[in-house]
């Protein structure tokens, strides 16, 4: 009998999901019901009061010019009725609501006025055209479409402007949907035995500097070895996007209005919300790897959580194929490769992600790999040392007393998102071990820091010549955080 229960409820809720909500919601739906207890789930309402208003909006009704007009735009049709009066507007339009035409400004010849009835009155707005007509953010193919989408929010906002206020009050979000789908299954943590840790008994609770040591001998053992992807926050890339069909937000489960650019959609991991809505949404998105399609130019934080790694996988692959290689090879990092076979490589992590195959049955030469590790920085959207920490590194590269510059370093570390420092500690002790054989390499702390420096560091819209300044503390950061790494991480 429960069973028979269970069932029909499930066909409900298709019914309800198909009726109401688009299919993405529907699957987040379903796949809810796999995580909660069937006694505490409870199925989303979708709130149509906003649907039934776009119902109710009115119509565009397109007024006609009769007589021909003189400099008539080539964009413009019979809805133009040339240069007249606002007053001589609205006695035109007075006929009917959702009523509109087109006219030439008398006070700015070769401006043009949209004027729409709406609410027993004219209202008046400037129109442009680029292609598209459009009076605000929003761009439409044709007048007729930006009528209707502007009648639509008009009146939406006159009806609803206290409800649409208050939208994002008890939202679905935390619920069901998003983050029930997303839930990230609890992870079991190993301590790892570090060996750097002296073996005997624990320390004396008196002994509080030998405790310290220990928690962060520990802790950076803990770092460095474990396995498991720590739990990255990442904001959501919202995009303005336009929904085929009625669609509701996945925030606050209202309807999304309009003809076009109703809302937002999450290019990484797909959450469709309200504009207004995007602005509450917690900092937990989950990129899916049907969104997130490639690996270079991708945002970092973006492509571990993807594929549910500490650090980008182009990294990890490509620094354990250059350190299985060996690190003994002569101006390593600063000899370049063939930009063919270094833009192969890429191609081949973009295609295949962590399949990609750069084994020297591949690449022969070792040279293409670290150019491919480099170019994967150098395109980074964000680079790795971000644009709102570089103003603090740089700072720390004009501190003269070595000291007092490492403090300040590790306090501009603390700036960087967490994948961002994951992966940037994870470059510094493979460049560590890199000037372990310096006499082989040739590749000093220093040569790597010239580099690394403008690879790893960009300067935000700065202007040429400061840019051009900023080299030498560029790379005097890069050179100290490589010397300093087992102290700095």
């Amino acid at each position: 009998m429960i069973l028979t229960k269970w069932v029909r409820f499930d066909r409900n809720l298709d019914l309800l999901v198909n009726c109401s909500s688009s299919l993405s919601s529907y699957h987040r739906i379903k796949m809810a019901l796999n995580v909660f207890d069937h006694d505490e789930y409870r199925p989303p309402v979708w709130k149509s009061y906003l649907y039934q208003l776009q119902q109710e909006a009115p119509h565009p009704r397109r007024l006609t010019c009769t007589c021909e007009v003189d400099n008539r735009p080539k964009y413009y049709g019979r809805e133009f009725h040339g240069m007249i009066s606002r007053e001589e507007a609205d006695q035109l339009l007075s006929q009917a609501e959702g009523s509109y035409l087109i006219r030439e400004s008398q006070r700015q010849p070769g401006t043009y006025t949209l004027a729409l009835r709406f609410g027993n009155q004219t209202r008046n707005f400037r129109l442009y055209h680029d292609g598209k007509h459009f009076v605000g953010e929003k761009r439409f193919e044709s007048i007729h479409d930006l009528v209707t989408d502007g009648l639509i929010t008009l009146y939406i906002e006159t009806k609803a402007a206290e409800y649409i206020a208050k939208m994002t009050i008890n939202p679905i979000y935390e619920h069901v949907g998003y983050t029930t789908l997303n839930q990230e299954p609890t992870l079991k943590k190993h301590l790892p035995q570090s060996p750097e840790a002296p073996d005997g008994p624990a320390p004396a609770k008196d002994d509080r500097n030998a405790e310290e040591r220990l928690t962060s001998l520990v802790r950076r053992a803990t770092l460095r070895e474990s396995d498991l992807a720590p739990k990255y926050e990442k904001v959501h890339n919202f995009k303005v996007h336009t929904f085929r069909g009625p669609h509701w937000c996945e925030y606050c489960a209202n309807f999304m209005w309009g003809l076009i650019a109703q809302g937002v959609k999450c290019a990484d991991c797909g959450l469709n919300v309200h504009k207004q809505c995007s602005k509450v949404v917690p900092n937990d998105c989950q990129p899916d790897l049907r969104h997130v399609k490639k690996v270079y130019s991708c945002d970092l934080t973006t492509l571990v959580k993807a594929h549910n790694t500490k650090r980008p996988m182009v990294v990890d692959m490509c620094i354990q194929e250059i350190e299985a290689r060996g690190l003994q090879s002569e101006g390593l990092y600063r000899i370049s490769g063939f930009s063919e076979l270094i833009e192969d490589v890429k191609l081949a992590f973009d295609r295949d992600g962590e399949k990609a195959d750069i084994s020297s049955n591949a690449y022969e030469d070792l040279n293409i790999i670290t150019g491919a590790l480099k170019l994967y920085f150098r395109e980074l959207p964000i680079p790795l040392i971000t644009y709102d920490a570089y103003p603090r590194f740089i700072e720390t590269a004009k501190i003269a007393d070595p000291e007092k510059r490492l403090e300040a370093l590790h306090e501009a570390l603390k700036l960087l998102p967490p994948a961002h420092c994951e992966t940037l500690r994870y470059l510094m002790a493979h460049l560590k071990r890199v000037t372990d054989y310096e006499k082989e390499n040739l590749m000093s702390s220093e040569n790597l820091g010239i580099v690394f420096g403008p690879t790893l560091m960009r300067a935000p819209g700065l202007d040429a010549m400061t840019a051009l300044n900023d080299i030498r503390y560029q790379r005097l950061v890069v050179e100290t955080l490589i010397t300093n790494e087992d102290v700095l991480f």
